[in-house]
């Protein structure tokens, strides 16, 4: 790749970045630094989060760095950036806690190895500086892997335990659940595809519309690249509900934050019926962009500190979290093809899903690369569909028209940084958190739990949750997930029965929810799982994440 002149996408600094994106103008390297600690900031912000010191300076560094991640980017090419090219992190020599998402120059990617020592080379781009880093010179022995702070291990130390007795999981449940129909590229408009899925949540729930008080989604009328309907407002809108209580956000705790958020609205007597929606457009989106008929966001530019490095997509940060995981715990590719290999299997006893074809180990393994070491088959589904459900105040469980599935406990608990590439190196970050809370909300352990809807936007995300939940331990998935038998329907975990979004479709979580309480009824047909009375469900792909304990009272 060159590092001069190329018409690349370019940062956007602001008052608090524009040192560190013009730092390269005299070839050296410079970040935000603690006077009391010494510890650098990065992002640079107004204090140190080691210390909580105000009194900061800009410092210069070596440009001296570790190698700890990198992936080969075939998928995703930009101007100036045709694939494939490397992205990777590499760990700064004067402060490790500190890693910068960057591209590798001056080296085949054959010949990167992980704890190589690496230095900074600037490319100008207009009137910013990109620090790339290049192998330096004279490499000594690979060093190992930076610690995580905490630990996965430890993680579980840094939890808080609930302050009351009190529970709000006991007020409320999810009394009812519909989708709408799915499949690539419908073209049928978003909202049409909300309100079906809508109109059979409550249906399911023996309720009416003039029932429903209370409207919550995710993340709302801004949705990620415009795949979705409006939010609350566009549902609103076309239903003419009159909500005395709403929510709409991103910043929450990934796709279930919309079902925890209204948890507690019923829970404290805000609204007593509230309905939650999610709905993706994705496939219909891309197709109508490709005919012309909607304009994308325009390209050139690029913000935040992973896109001027061409990390455009998750499945790019994401990698480099899967290839550090089977670098220090000894997991492979066909690791992870057990799970895709698995929601295949349970997408052809679903009738809806969208791939139902058989999947082999030798298909997965020679399918095109993504961005290494994610394949094809890594990746899930972009699709068009909505999911609804609505969770209702528990007194009210009487009345409804079938038996309530209640929540046990749920964990949203943030102890990583919340930025992707300071985070956890090994697994999905935002998850061992979240994992560790739910424990301490819930007499139960992971050994009472019947079936497992863990979030699959890549294979990847479900080893994280495995791990990080306890259903083995840290570093055992290699042997945990093996043959594939411990996760199949009649295994000891049933994972995903549905297919997940890897082959039934990329509903953004609340397909899981969907599933979870299907499965609870005993109402999942030929992919029933036999005798479920509690469930996992988690969501969140690389955003501060949730997770929910479920049970039935049978």
């Amino acid at each position: 790749m060159p590092h001069a002149g190329a018409a690349r996408p370019r940062p956007r600094p602001d008052q608090e970045t524009e040192f560190f994106w013009t730092s390269g103008r005299d070839g050296r390297l410079r970040f935000r630094s603690c006077t009391a600690c010494s510890a650098l900031i990065h992002p640079p912000q107004p204090v140190c989060r080691h210390c909580r010191g105000h009194d900061t300076a800009v410092r210069e560094v070596s440009g001296r760095a570790t190698l700890i991640g990198f992936t080969v980017n075939h998928r995703f090419p930009l101007p100036g950036m045709p694939a494939p090219f490397v992205v990777a992190q590499v760990a700064i020599e004067e402060d490790p806690r500190v890693r910068l998402t960057t591209n590798v120059v001056d080296c085949a990617p054959e010949d990167l190895r992980l704890g190589m020592l690496m230095e900074v080379v600037f490319e100008q781009v207009g009137d910013t500086w990109l620090p790339l880093f290049r192998p330096a010179a004279a490499q000594p022995e690979p060093a190992p892997l930076p610690p995580d702070d905490p630990s996965p291990e430890h993680m579980r130390d840094h939890v808080h335990r609930a302050s009351t007795a009190r529970r709000f999981e006991d007020g409320a449940v999810v009394s009812g659940a519909g989708a709408s129909r799915i499949g690539r590229r419908l073209m049928v408009p978003p909202l049409h595809l909300t309100v079906e899925a809508c109109e059979k949540a409550v249906a399911d729930a023996g309720l009416t519309l003039d029932d429903i008080d209370g409207l919550s989604t995710y993340p709302g009328g801004g949705a990620y690249g415009g795949f979705a309907e409006g939010g609350v407002t566009a549902l609103e809108s076309a239903l003419g509900i009159r909500p005395v209580w709403h929510n709409g956000a991103g910043e929450t705790f990934g796709p279930g934050g919309s079902v925890i958020a209204a948890m507690l609205a019923v829970a404290g007597g805000l609204a007593r019926h509230v309905l939650c929606f999610r709905t993706v457009w994705e496939a219909t989106y891309a197709e109508l962009v490709r005919q012309g008929k909607i304009q994308p966001p325009r390209a050139g530019t690029a913000d935040g500190w992973f896109k001027p490095f061409g990390a455009v997509s998750p499945a790019v940060m994401l990698a480099m979290n899967a290839q550090r995981h089977m670098h220090r715990y000894g997991s492979t590719r066909e690791t992870l093809g057990w799970i895709a290999l698995n929601q295949r299997a349970g997408a052809a006893r679903h009738p809806h899903a969208v791939y139902r074809d058989p999947l082999t180990m030798d298909d997965y393994l020679s399918a095109r690369t993504i961005t290494t070491p994610f394949g094809l088959y890594d990746c899930d589904v972009p699709c068009d569909a909505a999911t609804a459900v609505v969770v209702s105040a528990a007194e009210t469980a009487p009345d409804l028209r079938k038996a309530p599935v209640r929540v046990e406990a749920v964990g949203t608990q943030i102890v990583e940084r919340p930025e992707w590439d300071q985070a956890t190196l090994t697994h999905e970050p935002q998850v061992l958190g979240q994992a560790a809370h739910l424990w301490t909300r819930t007499d139960l352990r992971p050994a009472d739990v019947d079936v497992v809807l863990l979030y699959d936007g890549f294979t990847f995300n479900c080893l994280s949750w495995i791990e990080a939940l306890g259903f083995c331990g840290i570093g055992e998935a290699r042997d945990f997930l093996d043959g594939g038998k411990n996760i199949a329907r009649d295994g000891i975990l049933p994972l995903n029965p549905h297919g997940g979004q890897l082959s039934h479709g990329r509903t953004h979580g609340m397909g899981l929810l969907h599933e979870a309480v299907v499965q609870l009824r005993g109402e999942a047909g030929a992919r029933q799982v036999a005798g479920a009375r509690t469930a996992v469900v988690s969501s969140g792909g690389l955003t501060p994440s949730g997770v929910l304990l479920l049970r039935t009272d049978g």
